[in-house]
């Protein structure tokens, strides 16, 4: 699943594919946001993703898509 987080003040978004589930990421965000603590989520090489709760602006989580390559790729 594709994850792209939007960070306050700063120009380029975090994005990562993760293993984690939608409902898992959506849960994970909204008790950071809630409690204010650090969002922290793992993508699918293993690495951490820490991000301040205050300073998130958008968090978009969807399925991966395929990336299409030549001149049929519309």
């Amino acid at each position: 699943m594709e994850i792209r987080i939007g960070v306050q003040n700063v120009a380029r978004e975090i994005a990562f594919e993760s293993k984690a589930e939608q409902d898992e990421v959506v849960k994970l965000v909204e008790a950071a946001l809630g409690k204010g603590t650090i969002l922290r989520l793992a993508d699918d090489k293993g690495r951490q993703h820490l991000v301040p709760a205050d300073k998130i602006a958008y968090v978009e989580v969807g399925e991966s898509s395929t990336r299409r390559v030549g001149f049929g790729a519309v």
